[in-house]
């Protein structure tokens, strides 16, 4: 679920693109990573709850009152954890803005505060992650989520956080502790590999 709640970030990126000039920092920080984990992990649940209703069966986790009660420890939290989220994007739109200018309704959407933008943040986000919910994922997700169950809120930001930082994120640029981008070493060509053998 991990990917889908960043790619979810990533399309968030293209409404904002009109503040990229404003996002100074080249990677990001491993504290908003877990902040932007933590305040998408209720958007999430509602996608998932969307996409998989009939799918999920009588013991399912996410739609029991368990699953429910883990959900609201993240939505309790969302209006604290909402700046380091919104400080992620940024990011991520100064490191996807050369791939396009967003189109006009990007640009004014851009010229909202994070309060303004928020709404609609998290009805894009949530209809993104509904869609990306294939039928044959939902069990894995449900199972997922339910050996998370037993951490709490902040311990899940900050393991997904802390895994991204261990072993890089792709296309997320995640800092080191020290605030320096994480560089990380390019695979070896199949050639290179037979020629050190």
């Amino acid at each position: 679920m991990k990917n889908t709640v960043f790619a979810s970030a990533l399309g968030l990126a293209a409404l904002v693109s009109a503040q990229a000039a404003q996002a100074q920092q080249a990677c990001i920080m491993p504290a908003d990573a877990a902040d932007t984990v933590m305040y998408l992990m209720p958007v999430a649940y509602d996608g998932a709850l969307k996409s998989c209703k009939s799918e999920f069966s009588d013991d399912s986790f996410l739609p029991s009152a368990e699953g429910r009660d883990y959900i609201a420890k993240f939505k309790d939290q969302q209006d604290a954890t909402w700046p380091g989220a919104y400080r992620a994007v940024q990011v991520l739109v100064a490191s996807d803005s050369g791939e396009g200018d967003g189109g006009g309704m990007a640009e004014t959407l851009g010229q909202l505060s994070p309060e303004q933008l928020r709404p609609f943040a998290d009805a894009f986000i949530g209809q993104m992650i509904a869609e990306e919910i294939k039928p044959d994922t939902c069990g894995k997700i449900d199972r997922g989520v339910e050996l998370l169950s037993p951490l709490p809120a902040e311990n899940v930001g900050g393991l997904v956080s802390f895994v991204l930082e261990l072993v890089g994120g792709g296309d997320l640029p995640i800092c080191n502790a020290d605030g320096s981008v994480r560089v990380m070493p390019e695979e070896p060509a199949p050639a290179e590999e037979a020629a050190s053998e």
